[in-house]
Order: C-alpha cells, then sequence, then structure tokens
C-alpha cells in the first residue's frame, strides 16, 4: 500500500511540469516579429517566385522541389519561403542556431 501512495504521489508532482512546457512554447511562437516594416518583412501568400525575387533578392540557398503538389523552400538570411508550383504558400522566421 505505501508504494501505491508513493507512485500516486510523483504523478501529482510531475503533472505542473507538462502544462508549464505547454505555457513556454506559446510564449515563443508569440515573440516571432510581425511581418511588416515594424517587425521583419517577409513574402506573403500568393506571390510569385518573380515577385520574391524582385522584392528580397535571390535565395542565400534553394532546395530541390519534392512532392505533388510541387513544393519548393528558399532560404533567406532571416527567413525562409515555402512554394507550391510557383506561388509562397508560406514563410517562416529562422530561428537562431543553438550553441554547440
Amino acid at each position: 500500500m505505501p508504494f501505491k501512495k508513493i507512485i500516486i504521489t510523483c504523478i501529482f508532482c510531475l503533472l505542473p511540469l507538462t502544462s508549464f512546457a505547454d505555457v513556454l512554447l506559446i510564449d515563443v511562437i508569440n515573440k516571432e516579429p510581425t511581418n511588416n516594416e515594424m517587425g521583419l518583412l517577409r513574402p506573403t501568400n500568393g506571390q510569385s517566385m518573380e515577385q520574391v525575387k524582385a522584392h528580397f533578392g535571390e535565395p542565400t540557398k534553394t532546395y530541390p522541389t519534392v512532392g505533388e503538389p510541387p513544393i519548393t523552400r528558399w532560404n533567406f538570411s532571416k527567413f525562409s519561403v515555402y512554394f507550391e508550383h510557383h506561388l509562397v504558400i508560406h514563410s517562416v522566421v529562422n530561428k537562431p542556431q543553438k550553441a554547440p
């Protein structure tokens, strides 16, 4: 019987840690800069590859097209852009690299 009490006590002690991790993830997402001049301007949905190049310049790295429909990814210094066929479907802010 004392063994069951110890297990139950441990479970109740660990429960708050799981909810704390969720809050931290939400805080990180909310800190992402907005997509405008006050934050970090990046491509918006529906822009063509040509429009992205004209406005932001050449990407630092391009990845080969994969899948069906074809999805292409371009990396820029501060963000990455995902295209379906030749139109933007999503852009995301690059996260800083962690030190080794």
